[in-house]
């Protein structure tokens, strides 16, 4: 009797003993495999259940053993509470580590760049390439007057919320949310200092921006920006037509015109400066940093009149009287006919 119970005892052992390595190697044996560029990331849309988890790692080829996984995630009572986002995976990953992650929701983060952006659908779409809401969902919110109008903003100038730069998102943010985070930044990027120099000029934030964006569309080069704002605040101040080609371009809507004509500057919109007087509604785009500090450390000087250079340097020439600026002119105009630019 008493051999056949240490028989027993040792068979318990080893049954107890092979249970034990076998839930081991449940729980830390290697079952996350990156044989796939695109398998490095594993984004978990918002609203996943656990099934259409398990669905998603499935078609991925995320795991070796989808049951382990599986049952390592309803032991740590993860099945429950699935959240959304972008997480990180490393090739060897055990059920526990990769269970872990998951329920810890550490989001690797998302790098969203947004520049010469000409309007607020381009803005959504260049958004939505790298976060989980999509284009539409962003554009129908900004296009939303109430919506804006928390912000302080109406449908035209609500482009000037948003400063050209690389920021950090998690990726399932919402449309909401961008344009929450993005109001944090322009909070920080209008600081007392520009503000200050804002009121000087006696224009609003959104009225330098409209300024900032047109002088953006006139000149690639930084070095001459705050000449040509000093330009346009000169015309302002003397009551004359901005007559900034860019806004006729972005009134009639047809950026690939790279010769604006008479019949272009008839055309009926607010945004033409030749038919009206003073700024535009709004921005014509996006105007970049550099833009906007032009205008808020814009060049004092004479100038009422510029024109490209006729060497399509990018650079123009300035005038300050109607002749001189003429004079300019037919030069320019004699280089676009030598290059058969007629429109």
């Amino acid at each position: 009797m008493k051999k056949i119970l240490l028989f027993l005892i040792i068979i318990i052992a080893l049954i107890g003993s092979l249970y034990g390595y076998l839930i081991y190697k449940k729980i830390n044996s290697p079952n996350v495999i990156i044989n796939k560029t695109d398998n490095k990331h594993l984004y978990i849309p918002t609203g996943t259940n656990f099934e259409e988890l398990v669905l998603i790692i499935k078609s991925k080829g995320i795991v070796i053993d989808i049951e382990s996984f599986r049952w390592i995630a309803e032991k740590k009572k993860y099945i429950n509470k699935v959240k959304p986002g972008k997480y990180k995976l490393k090739n060897g990953m055990s059920n526990n580590e990769f269970v872990n992650l998951l329920r810890s929701g550490e989001q690797e983060p998302v790098k969203v760049t947004f520049n010469n952006v000409r309007t607020i659908e381009q803005l959504a779409g260049r958004v939505a390439v790298n976060l989980e809401t999509d284009s539409l969902q962003i554009n129908e919110l900004l296009k939303n007057s109430e919506f804006v109008k928390k912000y302080g903003f109406n449908k035209n100038t609500i482009i000037s919320l948003f400063i050209p730069n690389t920021y950090e998102f998690y990726w399932n943010t919402s449309a909401k949310e961008f344009v929450a985070r993005m109001a944090i930044e322009y909070k920080k990027f209008w600081n007392n200092s520009r503000k200050t120099k804002a009121k000087k000029l006696h224009l609003s934030q959104s009225e330098v921006a409209t300024l900032a964006s047109i002088v953006q569309q006139e000149t690639i080069k930084s070095d001459e920006k705050p000449r040509v704002a000093g330009v346009y605040i000169n015309r302002l101040r003397k009551g004359i037509p901005l007559q900034a080609d860019p806004t006729v371009i972005y009134a009639v809507g047809d950026f690939s015109i790279k010769r604006v004509l008479r019949k272009h500057l008839k055309y009926n919109s607010p945004y033409n400066t030749y038919i009206h007087k003073g700024l535009p509604p709004g921005p014509i785009c996006i105007p970049n940093q550099s833009s906007i500090d032009a205008v808020l450390n814009y060049e004092h000087h004479k100038y009422i009149y510029f024109c490209a250079k006729e060497d399509f340097s990018g650079y123009h020439n300035f005038a300050t009287t109607l002749s001189q600026h003429n004079a300019n002119a037919r030069k320019y105009r004699r280089a676009l006919n030598k290059r058969r630019i007629y429109k």
